[in-house]
């Protein structure tokens, strides 16, 4: 062996040494969490480097949770583009005399990820200003981008009404939830509720009770939301303690089928701008020779990556990733598109970037799921691929600020580490992970990827924090 060769080789074994070690204070928090190192998977690397600065267990499969969505996300912005847009529109092949709409109104919905209340009324106010008073026959809702999904809200963690739970459509209104905002009364001892929106179809049976404990973070607990169908109304019936303390707080839920909460929400808004439905809703295709009436456009993919990253938003990735699902198909025949067109649309994807992940499983995108698993090797992998992808500073800046935003706000401040790394999260039970980018104190970003699957990785944050904070220092 030359002089050269033997130089080299002694600079690279302080690397080698660690590659597969977890830094002292890492392993001294997994321990203290009874998190058993083989339930976890590192990588830690240069943007610009070759061979990874810490590796352990990365080629283990693994259940990602949200941090798939960088996938989903990465992906979106390459095959979409960061200006891809999504567009809501209204539709009749009826006459419109002296204010009447002698027919049916159809609303063909785009999967748009964040179609708002505030949204809607926009569409609807475009209706009324063309002159659309009254709308003599149904209307009618065209939901057929994107293939009817088989979803149970309650299956995944037998809470039906939490938000995260509400499953896509090509007309998700509002992320179909509803924001009651809880103020307490302490003269009249009650708890006064706000709602916005509010269905035509749905009655609030506030039975709620002002008490004088603690507010904590978990106040929600003890409150509890039930959701039951007489005929052709619902009734939400809201139960529990709710402290004087608390303040104002607001509560959303996710309720109703997608149909149900469109047409209670429509009905409440077109109502209000002073028009009238005499007939039904229903859902049904926009026929050929319709004419557009009016129309909404979404903000772009760059802006919507903002909100899934950093809030974590499951409703609007799983929309996201149909979207892809759906452009896949626009060239090859209309058909609703389903999560295997989607799924097929990510491999293409990976495959043309010569990123093949054989233990790669998708199920809806977003990370909320118990099937989803990919390892941190390629979890690293895919973002030292985005680090020199043109789409790499909106996807960057779509991920929380350590200590500053989104899921990271209220951890590693005070440390130096504060606006100092993207980091995406991801919480399931039994599952604790980041996924990102450190900037370390000698100017240097870093890949960093750390996944827990184990009964107790919800205790696993104080290690992950503490890889962090070793990555920043930069003492290799």
């Amino acid at each position: 062996m030359n002089r050269l060769a033997c130089l080299l080789l002694l600079a690279a074994l302080p690397l080698l040494a660690h590659a597969d070690r977890l830094p002292a204070t890492v392993a001294s928090a997994l321990k203290a969490a009874g998190i058993p190192q083989s339930a976890v998977g590192i990588v830690v690397q240069d943007t610009g480097g070759v061979s990874p600065r810490l590796t352990f267990n990365a080629g283990q499969p693994m259940n990602p949770a949200s941090t798939m969505k960088l996938v989903t996300t990465f992906a979106a912005l390459e095959l979409l583009g960061p200006a891809y847009t999504w567009k809501t529109t209204a539709w009749s092949d009826a006459p419109l005399d002296n204010g009447v709409l002698a027919g049916d109104l159809y609303l063909r919905g785009s999967a748009d990820p964040k179609l708002t209340f505030e949204q809607f009324w926009l569409l609807l106010r475009q209706l009324r200003a063309r002159g659309v008073r009254e709308i003599a026959g149904d209307l009618v809702l065209d939901r057929g981008l994107i293939a009817p999904v088989e979803h149970d809200s309650a299956a995944f963690d037998d809470k039906p009404l939490r938000p995260y739970n509400v499953g896509p459509d090509a007309l998700l209104l509002n992320f179909k939830a509803l924001r009651l905002t809880l103020l307490p009364d302490p003269v009249a001892k009650a708890v006064r509720v706000m709602a916005e929106p509010e269905p035509t179809n749905l009655d609030i049976t506030n039975l709620m009770k002002l008490g004088n404990n603690g507010c904590g973070e978990g106040w929600r607990e003890n409150l509890r939301a039930d959701l039951t169908r007489h005929a052709t109304r619902w009734r939400l019936i809201l139960t529990g303690t709710y402290s004087a303390n608390c303040g104002e707080k607001t509560w959303r839920i996710g309720l109703l089928p997608h149909g149900e909460y469109i047409r209670g929400v429509f009905e409440q808004l077109w109502t209000e701008l002073g028009g009238t439905l005499k007939g039904s809703v229903r859902d049904g295709g926009v026929p050929d020779t319709a004419r557009e009436l009016a129309n909404i456009e979404s903000p772009t993919l760059a802006e919507m990556v903002r909100d899934i990253n950093k809030f974590s938003n499951n409703v609007m990735a799983r929309q996201l990733f149909l979207t892809m699902g759906a452009e896949s198909l626009a060239t090859s025949g209309k058909r609703p598109a389903r999560n295997e067109d989607a799924d097929a649309a990510v491999r293409a994807w990976l495959d043309g970037r010569n990123l093949r992940f054989p233990e790669l499983v998708l199920d809806n995108g977003s990370g909320l799921s118990r099937q989803e698993r990919i390892s941190a090797g390629n979890l690293a992998r895919l973002l030292a691929a985005a680090w020199k992808s043109a789409v790499m500073p909106e996807l960057v800046a779509s991920l929380p600020l350590a200590a500053v935003d989104g899921t990271m706000k209220k951890r590693l401040n005070g440390n130096g580490l504060a606006g100092q790394a993207h980091i995406k999260t991801g919480t399931l039970e039994g599952v604790k992970t980041i996924a990102g980018y450190v900037l370390d104190r000698n100017g240097r970003q870093q890949i960093v990827v750390f996944l827990i699957n184990h009964p107790n990785a919800r205790d696993g944050q104080a290690a992950q924090d503490a890889l962090l904070a070793w990555v920043h220092e930069g003492n290799w």
